[in-house]
């Protein structure tokens, strides 16, 4: 069984061996077929070969993937926290569908608030502090 770091040094070693064909000159058919030879099941398929190349033979130097932005936005932020905590605390009995059309968020977003930021629960269709469990 290879561990992570071996199975990364292994992808690196290939995606060296892609550029130092593309420097060489050869084609992306016979960048495919050398690997085929040297590695044989541990080859990396075919489409992945041919976009590494076309990749190197464009220009590119660094060998690792391309940085993506970061996780994608959610509407879970502390500006929303406070609203929801200044809505709920005035009606109680107050949905959690009315809150989302009022904050203009996900109902799940305010469920998901309500329970872990102000420790609350749905008992019979009303959201109650956790005063009943242990």
């Amino acid at each position: 069984m290879f561990s992570v770091g071996i199975m990364l040094s292994v992808n690196v070693e290939k995606l060296v061996n892609v550029k130092f064909c593309v420097k060489l000159g050869k084609s992306a058919t016979e960048t495919y077929d050398f690997f085929k030879k040297v590695y044989g099941d541990e080859c990396l398929s075919r489409t992945q070969i041919f976009e590494w190349f076309e990749s190197f033979k464009e220009g590119r130097e660094e060998i690792g993937d391309v940085q993506r932005p970061d996780r994608p936005s959610t509407s879970k932020t502390y500006a929303n926290i406070e609203k929801v905590g200044a809505i709920f605390p005035q009606n109680r009995r107050v949905s959690i569908l009315a809150v989302a059309e009022l904050i203009n968020i996900d109902r799940e977003t305010v469920r998901q608030i309500l329970h872990n930021n102000f420790n609350t629960k749905k008992v019979c269709s009303k959201t109650v502090l956790r005063l009943l469990t242990p």
